[in-house]
């Protein structure tokens, strides 16, 4: 019986998003609103690295056909992504998100079967940003003497500017950004992970009338601006996935998953059999091939990388996020030993977030899809699928289970 893994590397979109004119980021200096149209992830990266004399070297990706699923999406192969003269071994696409947002529960949820047809609620881009009942009953509840931030804000550059006061006042800092989401900063220390923790619930549930996709708990750690940072404590309060998506069919089918990083928050926690709650990307691909060596047949194995997004992408730092690509692509081959017959991997994003890119948010794009493994075939190119969701129903088809309520298998 076969097995099937979704490395998930967020934020690695490949451009050429038919909508993108329809999304926009915000010029952080200017404060001018830039429509996405242009942005792309892998081929600027690629294309930045060039310029400055150091193509982008990512030889396993490149092979399965990366490259490939990028001219799908744009008509151009970045520099630096070609696949060998032999071809490609992999099976290749690229995807359009049909969901109305580019935010990461959107995206999770469209590759597993469930596009999402409704928008989320935002929060305005104005000072303060949040309404002023929500920030009251907040406080109230959590006995506190008042909050920092109250605006958009990229979530490190809010913890250089407001740590200290932080730690000295005992108020929390909340912003949030282009996304559907409520964020909370907090010293674990000086303030209590717990605490913050506990700080999330109530502000989940008064977060729920506004359909706000997630609140996060963000912890943090350092004792001035120079040495804050975050740590690997972060916790996702998501609104619920709809129902019947891949992972439930997974479980319902007798089969687990096995969630590696963010995925369990990602999915409000509902079947999810095993977790590993990992961070940065050692620590996630470490997990991954624990998961690959211990997990069973018709088990999904489920990783989140979110290093390029959260490290990388939101701020706007293309020479790290090559580093990490080049990193992602060295540990590739340690999983290939661990696949067995039937197991089927797929390789791909949520979103795009352009670290070339103005502003500080995700760029609508489309994603990369690569299917490889002892179940795939080699070198067929699937084209431009017309959902993520095609991904999902592939993984559905392979292990056997009741179809999805979306997509169709490429497979």
């Amino acid at each position: 019986m076969a097995r099937a893994f979704i490395l998930l590397c967020d934020s690695v979109g490949c451009g050429g998003a038919p909508d993108a004119a329809d999304f926009v980021n915000i010029d952080v200096e200017t404060g001018e609103t830039i429509p996405d149209t242009g942005s792309d992830t892998l081929g600027n990266i690629a294309r930045w690295r060039a310029q400055q004399g150091q193509p982008l070297d990512i030889p396993n990706l490149s092979s399965l056909g990366l490259g490939l699923a990028c001219e799908n999406a744009t008509g151009q192969v970045p520099p630096g992504l070609e696949w060998p003269a032999d071809g490609y071994t992999g099976v290749v696409g690229s995807a359009i998100e049909t969901s109305l947002g580019k935010d990461t529960p959107s995206g999770h949820y469209e590759i597993c079967g469930s596009p999402v047809a409704v928008d989320w609620g935002y929060f305005p881009r104005e000072i303060p940003c949040f309404p002023d009942d929500l920030i009251s009953t907040l406080m109230q509840e959590c006995g506190l003497s008042g909050v920092l931030g109250n605006k958009h804000a990229s979530g490190t550059a809010i913890i250089a500017e407001l740590g200290a006061e932080h730690c000295r006042t005992d108020q929390p800092i909340v912003y949030t950004s282009a996304d559907s989401v409520l964020q909370i900063a907090a010293h674990e220390e000086t303030f209590g992970l717990q605490r913050l923790y506990d700080m999330c619930e109530v502000a989940r549930r008064l977060c729920d009338p506004l359909n706000i996709g997630r609140v996060i708990a963000r912890p943090f750690v350092g004792s001035d601006a120079a040495s804050f940072q975050r740590t690997g404590n972060r916790k996702d309060y998501a609104t619920p996935p709809p129902q019947n998506n891949l992972l439930d069919r997974v479980v319902q089918g007798g089969g687990a998953v096995w969630s590696v990083g963010k995925i369990e928050d990602i999915f409000a926690h509902r079947s999810i059999s095993h977790r590993n709650k990992a961070s940065g990307l050692e620590a996630l691909w470490d997990g991954t091939l624990d998961a690959a060596r211990r997990a069973g047949d018709g088990d999904l194995i489920f990783a989140n990388f979110v290093d390029f997004d959260s490290k990388y992408g939101h701020r706007r730092e293309p020479g790290g996020y090559a580093d990490a690509l080049e990193y992602w692509d060295r540990r590739l081959p340690e999983l290939l030993p661990l696949l067995r017959d039937g197991d089927l991997v797929l390789w791909t994003a949520d979103h795009g977030n352009d670290p070339t890119w103005q502003g500080t948010d995700h760029t609508r794009e489309q994603v990369p899809v690569l299917f490889f493994g002892p179940a795939a075939p080699k070198g067929l190119n699937v084209g431009v699928c017309s959902t993520f969701a095609d991904m999902g129903a592939t993984l559905v088809k392979h292990l056997r289970l009741e179809h999805l309520s979306a997509g169709n298998s490429v497979l």
